[in-house]
């Protein structure tokens, strides 16, 4: 096991829009350490006039780590969208997200948003 801290220890995300469908993609870790700026600039991304009516894509390939607290405001945002955006669509979730979900119970709420690469 190596020590990759200092790759993993930050968030980015980016925010495009193209036609009827808006992709946020996030980057790094998402966890306790690195949520704050995510979660204070949430509606800058998420707000209603901005989603309504569009498909959301959750674009996960980049995301290096995921913890409980991370996967909780994943869930939260995910959740705030529900009512606003036309659909969701999460692609290529990590293990880790996939794993918290389960454990959490909130696999059956979370599998019908996922969008694999591969298989399934």
């Amino acid at each position: 096991m190596h020590n990759t801290s200092g790759l993993t220890s930050s968030l980015t995300w980016a925010f495009e829009q193209n036609d009827d469908k808006i992709t946020l993609r996030l980057t790094g870790a998402l966890s306790r350490k690195t949520l704050l700026p995510l979660w204070e600039q949430r509606y800058s991304f998420l707000s209603t006039d901005k989603i309504a009516h569009q498909q959301l894509i959750w674009e996960l390939a980049d995301l290096t780590r995921i913890d409980s607290a991370g996967f909780a405001l994943l869930s939260d945002l995910i959740h705030h969208c529900q009512k606003q955006a036309h659909t969701q669509i999460i692609q290529n979730p990590p293990e880790q997200f996939l794993t918290l979900a389960d454990l959490f119970g909130l696999s059956k709420w979370i599998n019908p948003f996922l969008q694999h690469s591969g298989k399934n």
